[in-house]
C-alpha cells in the first residue's frame, strides 16, 4: 500500500510543488492535487519531472463534475471532463474520487435516479481514459439529518449503488472514519474484493459515542480510538495495494507550519503501519 496525503490536516502551503516536495521529504509516496491545474503551471514535461524527481504519484483527483445540482451545472462539468482525464492520465493519475452526503432535500428516489444516471455517464467517460471512479459514504451521523430526507450512509447501500451505476470502473472509496461512525468493523471489510476498492483514506477519531462525531473534527492517525491497524490488516488480507491517504478535516485552520503537520503525520503512519504485519 501507497502512503499518501491529501490536504486536509496540512498547515498553509504556498504552492503544489511545496506540498510534493514536503511529502517526500517525510517518506510519502503519494498526493492529492489538480493535475491540469500542476500542468498549467509547470507545464506537462515540468510536472512530470516534478512528480518523477520526488518520487511521487498523483493518489487520486476529485470529480470535477457538479453532479449534484442543476442539469446544465452538470453538462457544463462535462464538457470539461475529457481535458481533466487527459490531463490525469498524462500524469498517471488513474482514480476520481467523489462523495455521497447521507441525506437530500431532494425526493430520495427522484435523486438516486439522478445519482445512478448522472454518475454512470461520468464514468463512461473517465473509463475510456483507465480512469476509475471511487464513490465515498459519509459516516458522522449529524449528516443524515442535515437536510429533509435521509440517503445513502450504509456500505451495503453503497455497493448497491454501484451495482446500480454498472460500470467495472467503479469502486469504493473507503474512509476509516465513515467506516467507524458507521458502526462497521473489519468483519465488513474481509468481506470485500480488493478490486470493490478504488482509494482509501486514514484518519483518527475522539474517544467518543460514535453517534456524536462529527464529520470536520478528526484527528491524526494513531491519535484517536479507531482500529486502525485492524483496518490496515484486513486492507492488506483482502489485497489491496492502492493508496492509503490521510485526511484529516478539522474545524479550524490549524495552528502548525507545513513542516510540522507533516512530522505529525508520519508520525502517525510510522505509529499504525509499523504494526500491521500480524
Amino acid at each position: 500500500m501507497l502512503k499518501g496525503l491529501t490536504r486536509a490536516g496540512i498547515g498553509e502551503l504556498s504552492s503544489d510543488k511545496q506540498f510534493i516536495e514536503l511529502a517526500s521529504k517525510y517518506g510519502f509516496q503519494s498526493v492529492e492535487v489538480d493535475a491540469e491545474a500542476l500542468i498549467n503551471e509547470h507545464g506537462l514535461k515540468g510536472a512530470q519531472e516534478l512528480l518523477e524527481t520526488n518520487g511521487m504519484v498523483i493518489g487520486s483527483v476529485n470529480l470535477p463534475v457538479e453532479w449534484r445540482n442543476s442539469e446544465q451545472e452538470f453538462l457544463d462539468g462535462l464538457t470539461k471532463l475529457t481535458v481533466q482525464a487527459q490531463a490525469a492520465v498524462s500524469l498517471s493519475c488513474r482514480t476520481f474520487c467523489t462523495y455521497i452526503l447521507p441525506s437530500t432535500n431532494r425526493s430520495p428516489a427522484e435523486f438516486a435516479i439522478q445519482t445512478i444516471r448522472r454518475l454512470r455517464l461520468c464514468a463512461q467517460i473517465i473509463g475510456g481514459f483507465g480512469i476509475k471512479l471511487g464513490i465515498e459514504f459519509v459516516g458522522p451521523h449529524h449528516w443524515r439529518t442535515a437536510f429533509n430526507h435521509p440517503f445513502i450512509y450504509k456500505l451495503e447501500d453503497t455497493l448497491a449503488l454501484i451495482d446500480a451505476i454498472g460500470c467495472s470502473n467503479v469502486g469504493l472509496l473507503l474512509d476509516s472514519y465513515h467506516w467507524h461512525s458507521s458502526g462497521l468493523t473489519t468483519a465488513d471489510i474481509d468481506q470485500l474484493s480488493a478490486n470493490q476498492i478504488v482509494y482509501v483514506h486514514i484518519n483518527d477519531a475522539k474517544a467518543l459515542p460514535i453517534e456524536q462525531l462529527l464529520d470536520n473534527d478528526r484527528l491524526y492517525p494513531g491519535e484517536g480510538v479507531i482500529d486502525l491497524v485492524g483496518f490496515l490488516r484486513s486492507l492488506q488480507r483482502i489485497g489491496y495495494q492502492g493508496v492509503v491517504a490521510q485526511e484529516v478535516i478539522v474545524p479550524n485552520t490549524i495552528a502548525m507550519t507545513a513542516e510540522d503537520s507533516l512530522i505529525r503525520s508520519q508520525l502517525g503512519f510510522e505509529r499504525v503501519f509499523s504494526n500491521i504485519e500480524e
